[in-house]
């Protein structure tokens, strides 16, 4: 297909519909296109879309075909300076660009400090920041919890696995919000605070180590440099922000609103790990991901890939790919690609990790709010490369706190 006929048929990968239906718009791609299917991304920069599972398999499967380091690609001559994608392709530093055997250096290094964790601690840890949470807004009768409870329980778990004091943890949570927020005109002096907060965090673990992450960086065989710490550092603050915020939000917007989950909602624990489960399939925090660049002509689900080519790993349209997606529900069922796969998937235990902290951060809300009951309608960002609610406002029986 030249680049003129694939311009013509290619599906813009943005706008309002997107919002409203993303269902409905990957069975309308697949239908018209296939598992593979010709895309614009923002600014009409052409890109390939993969949304069948078997594909996505096989991109994700063959890191040596379908590389990570976006230098590779065909289309940088065509990008504007100020294009908003340019932070999810640019490569910088951390582990998620590398490939070969230095990934598997890095990532080894990632996921030895990540399984140092103990995980009992660690759901300690998210019960007594999930009941400081709750405690400031018990009284009251109302609460918005995505500002108020979801987005500030991964951060700060996070902040202490790396071994941050909690006076520190409350500003690098702020800071690190702020970073992530595109509609401030502060977000690169949060950025800038973030990695100087993170830099001493490593000088100081570098002298007084601990049992924490960073401290097992720095000990590693591995050998890691200061930038390489600091920058794969930064990916597990930002990463356990954005993604676990956006599941125990869309978790607790499920249980809120689907009866098979409210039924339980005063009873029992039962349902919060299924409703967990089926967020990822039907409901995954990262919806698309850029991305991966061929690095030779191929072909892959009917289409033509050429060299330099960049594709999107479509990760929610390959969980809802009819051929793969399971008939009796998703109870048990893990196969979802909602943390990817291969070996630049998210790096184990890191799910498990995440998980830890999303459910006990809900099991905790209904364990002291069982008549939490949604205020207003759900109202889902719009964002092709996230799912998650801008707003979870409800209202519940006030309780007194000490």
């Amino acid at each position: 297909m030249t680049d003129i006929a694939r311009r013509a048929e290619a599906v813009p990968l943005y706008g309002e519909r997107y919002r409203t239906d993303p269902a409905g718009w990957y069975a309308q791609i697949r239908a018209e296109h296939g598992p593979v299917a010709p895309v614009l991304l923002e600014g009409d920069i052409p890109a390939w879309f993969v949304g069948g599972y078997r594909e996505l398999h096989q991109v994700t499967s063959d890191a040596t075909l379908f590389a990570r380091d976006t230098r590779r690609w065909n289309a940088w001559e065509t990008v504007p300076d100020d294009w908003p994608l340019l932070p999810h392709l640019v490569h910088n530093p951390s582990v998620m660009f590398t490939e070969g055997p230095d990934h598997r250096r890095r990532a080894g290094a990632l996921s030895d400090a990540l399984a140092s964790v103990d995980q009992f601690e660690l759901a300690s840890l998210c019960e007594r920041i999930a009941d400081k949470m709750i405690d400031r807004f018990a009284g009251a009768g109302e609460a918005e919890l995505m500002s108020q409870y979801a987005s500030r329980i991964p951060l700060r778990a996070a902040a202490m696995m790396c071994g941050v004091p909690e006076s520190a943890a409350r500003v690098l949570v702020d800071d690190v919000m702020g970073a992530l927020d595109l509609s401030t005109a502060n977000q690169m002096a949060a950025y800038g605070r973030m990695e100087e907060e993170m830099q001493r965090l490593v000088d100081h673990k570098r002298t007084t180590p601990g049992s924490d992450v960073p401290s097992h960086l720095l000990a590693n065989p591995a050998n890691l440099g200061d930038e390489e710490i600091l920058a794969d550092l930064l990916v597990v603050l930002l990463q356990a922000h954005q993604q676990t915020t956006n599941w125990i939000g869309n978790t607790i917007g499920l249980m809120l609103t689907d009866a098979r989950f409210a039924i339980t909602l005063s009873g029992g624990r039962a349902s919060v790990g299924d409703a967990l489960n089926e967020v990822l399939w039907h409901d995954t925090p990262t919806q698309n991901y850029l991305g991966r660049v061929a690095t030779r002509d191929t072909r892959l689900g009917g289409q033509r890939i050429r060299v330099g080519d960049l594709l999107v790993l479509g990760l929610a349209a390959a969980n809802a790919d009819p051929q793969v997606r399971p008939a009796e529900g998703t109870a048990g069922n893990r196969a979802m690609m909602s943390f990817g796969h291969g070996e630049h998937g998210c790096p184990y235990p890191a799910p498990e990790i995440a998980e830890i902290i999303a459910k006990t951060s809900v099991e905790v809300l209904i364990d002291r709010m069982p008549d939490l009951v949604l205020s207003e309608a759900l109202e889902w960002r719009s964002s092709v490369w996230h799912r998650g609610l801008i707003r979870l406002p409800v209202t519940f029986t006030p309780t007194h706190v000490p």
